[in-house]
This record gives C-alpha cells, structure tokens and sequence, in this order.
C-alpha cells in the first residue's frame, strides 16, 4: 500500500512541478513580443539549469525515477529559457560569462563524484548535500520580495497564486521524501514550505491595497524553486 502511495504521490508532484517550471515560458514570451530582455536578470534561469542539472545527477545515483523525469524536463526548460534570453539580452557578453561559471561548476562536481565510484554511498551523500545547498541558495530571490513587503507593509507585489502552488509543489515532495526516507528531499522541501507559508503569513499581516498582475511576470520564475 505504501509503494501504491508513493507512485500516486510521485506522478502528481512530477506533474505540478513541471507546470510551475512552465512558468517561465510566461517570461520567455514577454521577451519575445518586445524583443528585448528589459531591465530582468537572466541569473535565475541559469541557477534553474544548474539546479535541475544535480537533481538529475542526484536522481541517477539513487535510480529515482519520478526526480530523473521531472528534473530531466526542468534541465531542458531552464536551458531553453536560457537561450531566449541570451537571444533578446544585450549583454551577451556578461551572460556567456556567467553561464560558462555555472558550467563549470556542474561540470566540476560531476568529475569529482565521478572519483567517487569505489564508494557509491560517500558519492551520493555529496552529491545530494551539492543539491540542497544550490536549492537552498535559489530561495533568496523570493527573500527579497519578503524585505521589501514588510518594509511597504503591503502585499500587492506577491504573486499569491503561485506562492499557493508553490506551497502545494514543496509539499508533496516532502511528503514523498519522509514516504522514502531521504532526508535530501526532505530538507529543501522543507523549507520551501516554510517560505511559501511566510509569504501566505504576510498576505494575512499585510493584506494588498489592490492586486494586479502587470508586472508579476518575472517573479513568476523567482518563486518557481528548482526541485
């Protein structure tokens, strides 16, 4: 019964989390209607790449299908939205740079936990503490948007739905972390849901003085944590 859980539980958080990585299409396609990058960073759809990009690896390592699927279709989203950027940015120069940084890094750690093969345990568990701690970095776009409401004491710059469906998404892989018992699941889950709630906190502390979603573009891809 347990095992039956754990499918169901796997298939519907591969399926909400590859829609909340769809989000970034929204952006991609502002981009293309004005054919220009604007004033946006293209830093999180790197971080995005590079944090699906060790998922991946990571769901090798331990043969977890469902984060072998869902990252391997978060890694080809996050570079394709990579791409569209460096298409429409004009700082081709400055992008290249930093893309070939993070590159480097995945490139890096895959080599050395390659070294690691005469010990697949020491190469997993290193591999799973490289993923928490680049998810973990990827929370401090939304911390941000946190300082900035509480100092506003207004809520109208958070995108509320996707915060719900954040919430949602870090929640059944928590769930299916504790169901399996990998405690690097759990651990970035964790505090994902421990973000989004803080954020849902401060729509009830700080209730917006109007909603609207012009300009909520972009924030759409900050809040989409890479599994």
């Amino acid at each position: 019964m347990t095992l039956a859980y754990d499918s169901v539980l796997a298939t519907t958080a591969v399926i909400s989390t590859v829609f909340q990585f769809l989000s970034g299409t929204v952006i991609c396609r502002k981009y293309i209607q004005k054919k220009s990058t604007g004033e946006s960073s293209g830093v999180p759809f790197i971080c995005g790449f590079l944090s699906c990009s060790f998922w991946l690896r990571y769901g090798v390592l331990t043969n977890e299908q469902s984060i072998v699927m869902v990252n391997m279709i978060g890694s080809t989203l996050f570079l394709i939205y990579t791409l569209v950027y460096y298409v429409f940015t004009v700082n081709k120069r400055a992008y290249v740079k930093q893309f070939a940084i993070v590159l480097a890094i995945l490139i890096a750690v895959i080599v050395y936990t390659n070294s690691l093969q005469d010990d697949p345990q020491k190469m997993i568990h290193l591999t799973g503490i490289v993923c928490c701690i680049v998810t973990v970095c990827f929370f401090a776009a939304p911390l941000t948007s946190l300082v900035h409401v509480i100092r506003v004491k207004n809520s109208e710059s958070l995108p509320l739905p996707l915060i719900a469906t954040s919430f949602f998404v870090s929640l059944q892989w928590l769930i299916y972390g504790i169901l399996i018992s990998d405690s690097f699941i759990q651990i970035p889950n964790f505090l994902g849901c421990l973000l989004s709630l803080l954020q849902l906190g401060l729509f009830v502390l700080y209730p917006p003085r109007s909603y609207s979603y012009s300009g909520q573009g972009y924030k759409l891809l900050e809040q989409a944590v890479p599994f």
